[in-house]
């Protein structure tokens, strides 16, 4: 992955964490590893456990944010909630999957050109 991507996706993470924060989330962790991969964020939204996909695109030529999370990364991430889950040592009462997807102009540094949706129970 290039350094460009690398920082878009970061940037997207603090947005996105920023986000959920403003609306009632505790975050909980960043780019968590389990030993699959990397979870992007984990909250907790009231008394449900919520893993968070973030996407960030700078143009929607293929496709947009949500759209580009495919059926095999939503397998993917549901493997690592297993792993996150399976070595917890809290009791969980309720998970699910969002997504926070970010559109962020790449011409552009006018933050009110940066739109970011929300997808909660997205599968």
């Amino acid at each position: 992955m290039s350094a460009r991507r690398r920082a878009l996706g970061q940037k997207g993470e603090e947005m996105a964490e920023t986000f959920l924060n403003q609306n009632g989330y505790e975050i909980l962790g960043r780019n968590i590893r389990t030993r699959r991969g990397e979870i992007d964020l984990i909250a907790r939204d009231g008394d449900t456990l919520v893993f968070v996909e973030v996407r960030t695109r700078t143009s929607q030529a293929y496709g947009s944010a949500a759209e580009s999370v495919t059926w095999r990364k939503r397998q993917k991430l549901r493997e690592l909630a297993m792993d996150y889950l399976q070595n917890s040592l809290t009791f969980i009462p309720a998970f699910r999957f969002d997504v926070v997807a970010i559109h962020c102009p790449a011409r552009s540094e006018a933050r009110e050109e940066i739109t970011i949706e929300h997808f909660k129970h997205a599968f």
